[in-house]
């Protein structure tokens, strides 16, 4: 298997683990809504104090590039992209998380009879409403390093969702 192909998979693995541990559904999108900026969908269940079921679109991006500087996540993100997750108006919120993963393929995964450690970390980050850029390639999205994309984390961001706010 081609070793981007592996990461990409390995990206959808690591958010498949948070999404389960947080309750809820993780889906790979079709080809159709990939083209469209959409490569995984998440969805959580109605309450009773809610009218549907929560939702949050992803562009999910894996790299084993040194791109932590201080405090935040440098990622170039190609323009198309960018300008998808930008978008005011969507029928479902869209972040663009990032996962990052060592360089050594040995190193991604270690396994023992107690524990499956999944190795590195990924963040998340709302580029809903960023004004348009003049770049014609790419544009260099920053990440705060606060944004771990963790259970926890994915739990508030669909709360927010669940009851209209914005991310």
């Amino acid at each position: 298997m081609d070793i981007n192909l592996q990461k990409e998979e390995f990206s959808y693995a690591y958010i498949y683990a948070i999404t389960t541990a947080a309750g809820y559904s993780f889906q790979k999108s079709s080809r159709i809504l990939d083209v469209g900026g959409i490569d995984a969908t998440i969805t959580g269940t109605v309450t009773d104090d809610t009218l549907y079921e929560p939702q949050l679109d992803l562009q999910v991006k894996s790299t084993s590039l040194d791109i932590l500087s201080g405090e935040t996540i440098r990622y170039p993100l190609k323009i198309k992209n960018y300008n998808e997750l930008r978008k005011e108006r969507t029928v479902a919120p869209r972040i663009l998380v990032v996962v990052l993963i060592p360089e050594n393929l040995q190193e991604w995964i270690k396994q023992s009879e107690t524990e499956l450690c999944l190795r590195r970390c990924a963040y998340w980050v709302s580029l809903r409403g960023q004004p348009q850029t003049q770049n014609t390639e790419t544009v260099t999205v920053y990440i705060p390093c606060k944004n771990v994309f963790t259970v926890d984390a994915l739990k508030n961001l669909m709360q927010t969702i669940q009851t209209g706010g914005k991310l």
